[in-house]
């Protein structure tokens, strides 16, 4: 098990009347909140009180599940858990909404909100609007969150590069909020959560003047004063909003006996998967949702993973061992740690076409076209990114197919001169070529 520390602050800016931004920092509970609004009148105030009122209160009715999660947690389960903090979320802007709708005085009033919420070994994040989770993790920063924003949707469409943020025009506009709707779309991740591992939420208030550059070297700062010292960064630097952050420690269990394994085994397993094409344009966040919907296979010396002509819809991906292929009983290739095998299944419903043997004990990871086809419908970016992936992957093997095909015609078309200059030479006087040719 995972001990967590946390520490926060809350600050109302040089330039706000009133601080609208809400947390909740609970380590009995392991569940952590920021919520920033909006609606003046002191509606945004409320917004985000009741958001993090509401989430609590449905995340400690949920508390079985997320006990059962610690303790086995499944691909089923994390998808359960994911749907538990999305209902959390939903019900608070159901709550914020109908508060609205009954005060003309607080009508339109919403907020932000971002939640991470810790179970043993792992922790769901969700998430509306532009505040943030950042994971500190091996000495580098990495954004787990993407901010509902027009600047954002502007990047992704290439209509905006990171270099003409600074200066453009919008930037605070949000397109998704808590309670200005009866309902919202909901961002969820299932992450580890590794000892040493350091966690910061913030509203925008305060990554609004944060530089991506300087995050690692931020984020290693003594972690007791941190929260404080981010706080004093964005005062510093013009506090024209509310500024909150919650900065959260992953510490090892006294007599846990950890080693630094977990470590070496999440980060070589993302390493791996961002080599392999199919996932080469993928974010951290965005490899941390593959492993989410991953599965632990563990394989046998001599053991068969697939069979040649049998159905199968999983993607293989190797950490450990090595596994043989073979096509009709011929070997064609062997495949080391990094290897992957069977992608095809995750497009088609098409037989295998070789079969794979570990040929000694040999650990991997298998990704179902199920689990990923319901990821991608989660996460529109990371289903563009697969599609091209794999547009780009097929249209390489349709290259090398034409090539070999193309090299073997120049080989028949060389053994087909051979023989026609040997049937038109002169064999025997003029006769029949001999038997065979």
């Amino acid at each position: 098990m995972s001990v967590i520390r946390s520490w926060a602050r809350t600050d109302i800016g040089k330039k706000r009347k009133l601080n609208e931004d809400a947390f909740l920092a609970d380590d009995a509970l392991g569940l952590y909140v920021v919520a920033d609004g909006m609606g003046g009148h002191a509606a945004g105030e409320v917004a985000s009180a009741q958001a993090v009122a509401s989430i609590r209160e449905a995340l400690v009715e949920g508390r079985p599940l997320l006990e059962s999660f610690a303790k086995t947690p499944t691909v089923e389960a994390r998808e359960q858990v994911a749907q538990l903090m999305e209902r959390a979320i939903l019900k608070a802007c159901a709550d914020i909404y109908a508060i609205s709708s009954g005060d003309l005085g607080k009508r339109g009033m919403g907020t932000t909100v971002v939640v991470l919420l810790a179970m043993g070994k792992k922790a769901v994040v969700g998430h509306v609007g532009d505040s943030r989770v950042y994971l500190f993790r091996n000495g580098r920063a990495h954004q787990l969150t993407e901010d509902h924003t027009i600047i954002q949707e502007q990047l992704k469409r290439g209509l905006l590069t990171k270099e003409q943020v600074a200066t453009a025009d919008n930037k605070n506009v949000i397109t998704r909020a808590v309670g200005i709707q009866p309902s919202v779309a909901v961002d969820t991740l299932v992450t580890d959560l590794l000892p040493g591992d350091l966690y910061l939420l913030c509203s925008d208030g305060l990554h609004g003047y944060l530089a991506d550059d300087e995050l690692p070297q931020l984020l290693a700062q003594e972690k007791e004063k941190l929260s404080a010292l981010l706080v004093d960064l964005a005062l510093e630097r013009g506090g024209k909003d509310n500024v909150t952050a919650i900065v959260l420690a992953v510490e090892a269990e006294a007599g846990s006996g950890f080693m630094g394994d977990e470590h070496t085994d999440v980060e070589g397993k993302t390493e791996i998967l961002r080599r392999i094409p199919l996932f080469q344009h993928m974010t951290y966040k965005e490899l941390l949702a593959i492993l989410g919907i991953a599965r632990g296979r563990q394989f046998e010396k001599g053991q068969p993973i697939i069979k040649e002509g049998e159905q199968g819809d999983e993607l293989f991906v190797l950490f450990r061992g090595k596994v043989e292929v073979l096509k009709a009983a011929v070997k064609i290739a062997t495949l080391k740690a990094g290897g992957h095998f069977g992608e095809m299944g995750l497009v088609d419903q098409a037989p295998r076409s070789a079969t794979v043997v570990a040929l000694e004990e040999t650990s991997a990871v298998a990704i179902d076209r199920d689990s990923l086809l319901k990821l991608m419908r989660r996460d529109s970016l990371l289903a563009v990114k697969l599609l091209w992936s794999f547009v780009q992957v097929l249209s390489e093997r349709l290259r090398n197919t034409n090539d070999a095909l193309a090299g073997l015609k120049h080989e028949l078309d060389e053994v087909r001169a051979q023989l026609s200059g040997v049937h038109d030479s002169p064999a025997g006087g003029g006769g029949p070529p001999p038997f065979g040719d």
